[in-house]
């Protein structure tokens, strides 16, 4: 674990629970793409820059999840260099207590205050086009979470971000972390149809072809919005319906997983609803999701 992997002549990852994109600049500057969950995230790639000698300039994060914003701080204080987030996911990286206050709908007990939902703060700025270094592009990968974006380098190497997750992770977990089904759906119809010399998603294996896994998380999706709408041939309560998707998936409930399936199961349901799947009704009090 944390081991420099180099894919091509100046592009690396580090091999780690959400893989840190790395690039070198020049002889003595490189750029980070994501930190690492967590201020030993960060330590461990101080470690790798000063065995190799280098400089950090930057660090251009994906998205505000945690997982990828949580060496920010460490590293930030211990070189000085600059954090770029793009969108939203750049307030909720200055604010990082907005993570788990989304995820559950309201302020988040300790169970949800923990690094893996709620990073240290970080001084972020906007990403923008005009910040990248040369030969860098940004590439818009909206719905997993608000303003996720990746990047080609200049050596063609992709890096995804959250957008993909390896079949053995699905086939584990079956229910994704989603905020916006109709944009990752589209943001995956997009990807499987890009090229490029390598491309890296953060919680897969790199590969030189992403169209099959691309395919894979969009018949996934599909999958559940079926099981979702097929639930709901009687009229269900949103927690019957988490319940029956948990029980259906073999799932284990606790806090983590009922915020982030639970916001995962919302998505899917509003989408149903604005696509015309689904309708809702008021019954003793109740909010009641029916297939139309």
């Amino acid at each position: 674990m944390y081991e420099l992997i180099q894919v091509s002549e100046k592009s690396y990852y580090i091999q780690s629970p959400a893989k840190i994109g790395l690039v070198r600049l020049n002889d003595t500057e490189v750029c980070l793409i994501d930190s690492g969950n967590d201020k030993d995230a960060g330590r461990k790639v101080r470690q790798i820059l000063d065995a190799n000698g280098w400089k950090l300039r930057a660090i251009y994060n994906t998205h505000s999840n945690a997982d990828h914003i949580g060496g920010n701080k460490y590293l930030q204080a211990q070189t000085g260099c600059e954090v770029y987030v793009p969108g939203i996911d750049c307030a909720f990286t200055r604010h990082p207590i907005l993570e788990p206050s989304f995820l559950y709908g309201g302020y988040p007990c300790r169970d949800l205050r923990h690094k893996f939902l709620l990073a240290q703060e970080s001084d972020a700025k906007y990403l923008t086009k005009d910040v990248l270094p040369e030969g860098f592009e940004m590439i818009p990968l909206p719905g997993h979470f608000f303003d996720m974006a990746g990047f080609r380098t200049p050596d063609d190497v992709v890096f995804l971000a959250d957008c993909l997750s390896s079949r053995e992770t699905l086939d584990k977990y079956q229910i994704g972390f989603l905020y916006d089904v109709a944009a990752y759906l589209s943001t995956l119809e997009m990807v499987k149809n890009l090229r490029a010399k390598l491309f890296v998603p953060a919680h897969a294996q790199a590969a030189e072809d992403i169209f099959a896994l691309a395919q894979y998380n969009i018949d996934k999706v599909c999958e559940i919005a079926e099981k979702i709408v097929d639930l709901c041939k009687e009229p269900l309560c949103f927690e019957v319906i988490l319940q029956r998707l948990f029980r259906e998936y073999g799932l284990k409930m606790d806090f983590e997983q009922y915020a982030l399936v639970g916001s995962t199961v919302r998505s899917y349901l509003a989408w149903l609803k604005d696509t015309g799947r689904l309708d809702v009704q008021f019954e003793d009090h109740m909010l009641l999701w029916k297939q139309v």
